[in-house]
């Protein structure tokens, strides 16, 4: 037995591979595994999120419970359950992973102070990212504003090797103290549509190990070929795992390695471009988060100020239609109808969908952001508010404005066969392929035998491409003209 007792906080970190909080304390002493659930925390975790998170800290209980470790269960303040905790257990350290998000930085800050006052050893490392935020600069030592050349630089500097957990791992939770369940912590929601979710995704690390395991075998070589492609999942759908931690970036990245090892010459020129997009959108995440806490402002305001002065719709009716999948405009319609009953969405169709609310309607990103905070399994604030950004225009690395997305060309070209908005809109599918993606061009003979009447079968259009285009384009140029 030691005499060293370490508090390991799990937070968006639930796996035990390449877990450096856990592996390092698991090495110097007996430890007291907590998970909090705080105010603030329950505050900024949407609906599908919960579900998720219930899920993944079941899993996460029962692989300590194989090393004979409880996971302690606690909601409230994060500072009085540590406080509580350490004179519960007797420690006299706390190890953590850190996070970015703004007001969880705030307020770990102020943690760390209030427990280093009292003695308690505080260590804290890195697990969600393949580089830390500030290693990745220009030669100035500044922080990029633009990817492109935050991924030649990133793809030049090393990342660090998996942390590994020791066989043993020792207890520093007596058998008579009260560790809670994760019912406890009512994370559950009341929507009946997560019900459906365990027929779509599996939480936990082993979980995701195995989806990562499946994709690296069979798509990732014909990743950046086929992964637009909506029909044809050839995504890695590990976004969920890598959101809450269950997997870690640099296993990812690892395994890659030691593929492209394994094969000759040829083919490894083959993969090169393969396996290097994917490699790009693990840099896209981590730039970020980069970006997040270089400018943690954001969240809330447009890195390119004239966008301040931009004149958002208040059109509760329509953003209302978008959520529910009720454009009239297929693509868009079986996008928002994935979310609902999945909760996730692929990224060509996020930006799709994106792009028609902040620009075919004019409303706010925000109000974008904020429905996929509460309906995305893999919601991440960082790639979240990034993402709504770019599409709007309005970040230091985005989409020009003046790039509008044709939800009825984006259809032909990435659905060619129409056979994601079959799947997701089955109130059209006896149209003939060629009208699925604008079916009020349909001739009525051709609705007539398809059983099909607009307004009523299905919405008609709720704007015009054409006309909403020159809208938005027009706003836009007069944003530039009040901002100069």
């Amino acid at each position: 037995m030691t005499d060293n007792t370490i508090i390991v906080w799990f937070r968006k970190d639930l796996r035990l591979h390449d877990n450096p909080a856990l592996a390092h304390a698991a090495n110097y002493g007996a430890i007291v595994p907590v998970y909090i659930l705080s105010e603030e925390e329950d505050q900024t975790i949407g609906s599908a999120s919960k579900w998720w998170l219930h899920h993944s800290l079941q899993h996460v209980t029962d692989q300590l419970a194989s090393y004979r470790v409880p996971l302690i269960i606690r909601k409230g303040s994060s500072k009085h359950v540590l406080d509580r905790l350490v004179k519960e257990t007797n420690a006299s350290a706390i190890y953590f992973n850190k996070r970015y998000e703004p007001v969880i930085r705030e307020k770990d800050e102020v943690l760390i102070e209030q427990l280093q006052e009292i003695n308690i050893d505080i260590k804290t490392f890195e697990s969600a990212l393949l580089f830390s935020p500030g290693s990745v600069t220009n030669k100035k030592g500044e922080p990029y504003k633009i990817f492109t050349p935050f991924w030649k630089q990133a793809r030049k500097q090393p990342v660090s090797s998996l942390v590994l957990l020791p066989n043993h791992i020792e207890s520093g939770v007596s058998n008579d103290f009260i560790i809670g369940e994760v019912d406890d912590l009512a994370l559950l929601p009341k929507h009946p549509w997560t019900s459906k979710f365990h027929t779509y995704w599996k939480p936990g690390e082993q979980n995701a190990k195995a989806q990562w395991n499946y994709f690296l075998e069979e798509d990732i070589m014909s990743y950046d070929k086929e992964r637009d492609y909506l029909a044809k999942n050839r995504v890695s759908q590990l976004s969920p795992h890598l959101a809450w931690g269950e997997i870690s970036p640099r296993l990812l990245w690892h395994d890659i390695q030691d593929k492209l090892i394994q094969l000759d010459n040829k083919q490894q020129e083959e993969a090169h471009g393969e396996v290097e997009s994917f490699l790009r959108q693990l840099v896209w995440r981590d730039f970020a988060y980069h970006q997040l806490v270089a400018f943690p402002h954001v969240i809330d305001e447009p890195l390119k100020p004239m966008f301040k002065v931009f004149a958002w719709q208040d059109n509760k009716k329509a953003l209302e239609r978008w959520k529910k999948g009720q454009t009239g405009y297929p693509l868009i319609d079986a996008g928002m109808r994935e979310l609902w009953e999945t909760g996730w969405m692929h990224n060509r169709v996020r930006m799709i969908t994106a792009s028609f609310l902040v620009k075919h309607l004019l409303i706010h990103w925000k109000e974008g952001a904020a429905w996929f905070r509460d309906t995305l399994v893999d919601h991440d604030l960082a790639n979240n508010i990034m993402g709504w950004q770019w599409v709007a225009g309005s970040g230091y690395d985005a989409s020009p404005y003046f790039r509008i997305f044709n939800p009825i060309t984006q259809g032909n070209k990435f659905d060619p066969n129409a056979r994601y908005i079959r799947k997701w809109i089955p109130e059209i599918v006896a149209l003939p392929t060629k009208y699925l993606f604008s079916p009020w061009t349909a001739p009525k003979s051709v609705l007539d035998e398809a059983g099909i009447v607009l307004g009523e079968t299905y919405p008609e259009p709720m704007v015009d491409h054409k006309a909403s285009r020159e809208r938005a384009l027009a706003t836009y140029y007069d944003m530039k003209e009040e901002s100069k």
